[in-house]
């Protein structure tokens, strides 16, 4: 007797559609198996007072039972990587055994989607740790960091995980704020083509990309983290909004992460005009909008707009939050109850389920042969990702000032100080694994090697006597060791002085998330170890690992020269050693504008006229070194080929173009920035703005021309009803070195009616480089 194939289930069967898939699944589920797939379980992220979440520890459920929470399934896994110290190898073995129970437990056997950090790297012990993504936006070079994406990806994939929680688009608004080390800079431009880089790298190796934060979250008042935003619609829609629009649109991102900021006291977790009325009905966006930590909860116990966990899950489940992250506190019980007594719609649980279900279809978690990751080896730092890691840290280290000390030519005495010098703290930001769970785990090791700036200047310098000293820590007051760093530079050609930024979480640093300031001063004594060196008459070189800019005005005319690199990564140090010494031309640029004065004035170059230095106010905020700035050792030439004025309609495309020429005797990269000046708006816009840039690697004497495609959209802006337009007039097309050096400007003017743009609209410009 011959025996009949089984039938599949509808929705088991992957040759249907997933929409299909998805609809059978959902009629076949129970209230709470629905709810089961909207919230997250962490196992390791109990009450141990490690937090690396806010209000973890507050948060923890003290009756956590596993086995309770996932009888009816569940949606998703938090962070069985990023947590604790555990190897890879030993980390998907204990993920395939929570999957296996999950599957187990639930009626239908469906695997959890599994959630990990991915800001610097996969965030786990013994992971390649990249550059931060300050450091993404310094490197000008979206290409590269769209290969890191794919690399950190690929690893992700390897061990089972199948969401990351990158990247972070909000635009540096006040580098006051801990978490500027996130951003990619202070330009919505810089920040929307460089993430997007990274959501298409990170999407390509199979893993789910998640924008954050959406929105407003960079802009809060004074800095403040979680502080309230004081924003008008127009910031919102022309600086903080477009990062996000193009990772949607171009990156086709897979999920988005709200925001904890409050806007106008409307919190983003509770906002359908954010995450529904713009994300998906004018954006069009598909994928899952899942909470930050605790994002549902705080809208009862910190923005007080619910009276209790049932009412704040029913705001957020409106509002278009589909997943509740990283633990079930509102979408468990408190939902279910809400809906069973008609407090909450069930078409809003079915709304949220299906996307996440499709998600899960779509990472081929509903399939009948599904199984865990339980790879045989696993190298989470292999040679290729250094070397990526590496070629990104060399990239986006900045030259700000030389007077001609650099690079160092095999000095016979150099003295190196700092309290960065000789410790892997200043390469790592604050969601690197070492920072940011490692330091819950003194004696740990780094899990990875992180050669410090001493070590790497050491191996480039092998006949030169180095002598080192720190003179001092990242933070205190303990000014005990500054004298003898002092000597020490006293006796040497040339002093490296090394300061910065120890990052951390909530206190636990000098930058990073929770680790705001009042001024942009450098930590602790740093700056009196600053001047007792200065004092010595040594030349000194100013090396500066940080998570934001400080203000170097006070400084900058008694120092030799300045390198800034943002928290670089594994390979910074070599990097860095590597700019000094000549090995590695600089062709970094300045993603924020670096202050002359540290008060009061931490303002960004994307302003209107008023912002700037005017004759009514006696305070100039004018930076020192301003944004797209950078030096080398290298000089180009920088050759107009275009000439104006240029004519086209408010729905055509002018080209223009520039000839760059390497005229120095080594190779180097120029970064061919093109600004837009609007001289005349009906309402009042930035002096300039962004709209294109171009890495240009030349030889010696070699020449290339650049031509960049302006499309009429790129001028568009919220115009005075509130609508994006692009108006008929004149503007400028500036090519600049930075935002304040401008080498050529074209006249255009744009003719015809004024035009109505939406999400269809031209967003970049296109760039050809040809040889000459």
């Amino acid at each position: 007797m011959s025996s009949q194939p089984t039938q599949l289930e509808p929705w088991r069967d992957v040759a249907l559609p997933a929409a299909e898939r998805v609809a059978d699944l959902i009629r076949r589920m129970t209230l709470a198996e629905k709810l089961g797939q909207l919230y997250s379980v962490w196992p390791a992220g109990g009450a141990t007072g490690q937090d690396v979440a806010p209000f973890q520890s507050d948060m923890a459920d003290p009756d956590f039972d596993w086995r309770r929470l996932i009888k009816d399934g569940l949606g998703q896994l938090t962070r069985p990587y990023g947590t604790a110290p555990v190897s890879g190898a030993e980390g998907a073995r204990q993920l395939a055994e929570l999957q296996q129970a999950v599957v187990a437990a639930g009626r239908f056997g469906i695997p959890a989607l599994v959630h990990e950090e991915c800001l610097t790297g996969f965030t786990a012990y013994g992971a390649t740790i990249y550059p931060t993504p300050l450091a993404w936006g310094a490197s000008f070079d979206a290409a590269l960091v769209e290969q890191v994406g794919a690399a950190i990806g690929a690893s992700m994939r390897a061990l089972g995980v199948h969401q990351g929680l990158a990247p972070v688009l909000d635009v540096a608004r006040d580098a006051r704020w801990g978490r500027t080390e996130e951003t990619i800079g202070e330009d919505p431009y810089l920040v929307a083509t460089v993430g997007t880089g990274y959501v298409r790298g990170l999407q390509s190796a199979g893993i789910v990309a998640t924008l954050k934060h959406f929105a407003g979250y960079s802009a809060s008042k004074a800095g403040r983290n979680f502080g309230p935003v004081g924003l008008g619609p127009r910031e919102l829609a022309d600086v903080l909004l477009p990062p996000f629009e193009l990772a949607v649109r171009d990156g086709r991102a897979g999920s988005v992460m709200h925001s904890y900021a409050e806007i106008d006291g409307v919190p983003a977790a509770s906002d359908p005009w954010l995450l529904t009325t713009l994300l998906r009905d004018a954006w069009g966006f598909t994928g899952t909008v899942v909470a930050d930590y605790f994002g549902v909860t705080f809208l009862q116990t910190l923005h007080h707009v619910a009276a209790d966990h049932g009412a704040a899950a029913g705001l957020a489940l409106a509002a278009g939050v589909d997943v509740e992250l990283p633990m079930v506190r509102c979408y468990g019980r408190p939902l279910l109850e809400a809906v069973e007594s008609g407090q909450v719609a069930p078409e809003l649980v079915d709304r949220a389920l299906r996307r996440v279900l499709l998600q899960k279809c779509e990472l081929g978690l509903l399939d009948p042969d599904w199984t865990p990751t339980v790879p045989e080896t696993v190298d989470l730092d292999p040679a290729p990702a250094r070397e990526l890691a590496r070629r990104l840290a060399e990239e986006s280290v900045v030259l700000l000032a030389n007077d001609g000390t650099l690079p160092l030519r095999a000095p016979s005495t150099l003295a190196v100080a700092g309290p960065l010098a000789d410790h892997a703290d200043g390469m790592l930001g604050c969601y690197t694994f070492p920072r940011h769970v490692g330091l819950h785990h003194p004696g740990l090791p780094l899990g990875v090697e992180v050669p410090t700036l001493l070590a790497s200047l050491r191996a480039e310098l092998p006949g030169t006597a180095i002598a080192y000293a720190p003179g001092c820590d990242v933070r205190g007051d303990d000014t005990a060791g500054i004298g003898a760093a002092a000597q020490a530079a006293a006796r040497a050609e040339a002093c490296v002085l090394v300061l910065g930024d120890q990052a951390g979480l909530f206190g636990n640093g000098t930058s990073g998330e929770g680790c705001d300031v009042t001024e942009l001063r450098l930590p602790g004594v740093q700056e009196r170890l600053l001047e007792a060196v200065l004092d010595t008459g040594v030349p000194v070189v100013l090396v500066l690992l940080s998570g934001r800019p400080y203000a170097l005005g006070a400084y900058a005319d008694r120092l030799a020269a300045v390198v800034q690199a943002f928290f670089p990564g594994e390979e910074g140090g070599p990097a860095v050693a590597g700019v000094l010494t000549g090995r590695v031309e600089p062709s970094g640029r300045l993603p924020v504008s670096v202050p002359r004065h540290p008060g009061g004035q931490p303002a960004t170059y994307l302003a209107p006229k008023l912002a700037h230095r005017s004759d009514v106010s006696t305070v100039d905020p004018t930076p020192l070194y301003p944004f797209g700035h950078g030096v080398g050792y290298t000089c180009f030439a920088w050759e107009p080929d275009t000439e104006g004025p240029l004519s086209c309609g408010t729905d055509g495309a002018v080209e223009v173009a520039i000839r760059i020429r390497n005229t120095g005797d080594r190779a180097g990269t120029e970064i061919v920035q093109l600004y837009l000046h609007d001289p005349v708006a009906q309402v009042t816009r930035p002096v300039i703005r962004l709209i294109g840039y171009a890495r240009v690697p030349l030889a010696p004497g070699q020449a290339c021309r650049v031509v960049f495609t302006v499309h009429a959209d790129l001028t568009s802006f919220t115009g005075r009803s509130g609508q994006r337009v692009v108006e008929p007039g004149d503007a400028e097309l500036r090519f600049g070195a930075s935002s304040a050096d401008f080498r050529h400007t074209v006249a255009a003017r744009f003719h015809g009616p004024q035009r109505t743009v939406g999400h269809g609209r031209v967003m970049t410009s296109e760039v050809v480089l040809e040889d000459l």
